[in-house]
């Protein structure tokens, strides 16, 4: 399982229109073969980071959705972006 976690920075007034332009990309990554869960989600605190994971089944999932990442134009609204991939060797349900 490949876990990919971390954050965005936009400037806050952009927010809410970035996550809108990212509806398209939720909804195929999650019918993508391959993914256990995708989101990304406003932050509670902060008004310009949006909060990324994503749970694949394996990195091959992640790589043939991947394609060549962000659109020109969201990657031109990112300020920054903190963002990881981290390989899961064991996992333990909590519920």
């Amino acid at each position: 399982m490949v876990i990919v976690a971390g954050h965005l920075e936009v400037e806050p007034r952009n927010r809410a229109a970035y996550l809108d332009k990212c509806t398209t990309v939720v909804t195929q990554a999650r019918s993508a073969p391959g993914c256990l869960d995708f989101a990304l989600s406003a932050d509670i605190v902060d008004p310009g980071r949006i909060n990324i994971f994503e749970r694949w089944e394996s990195q091959e999932a992640v790589e043939a959705f991947r394609g060549s990442g962000p659109s020109d134009e969201q990657g031109a609204a990112m300020l920054s972006a903190e963002v990881a991939e981290y390989d899961v060797a064991d996992v333990r349900s909590l519920t």
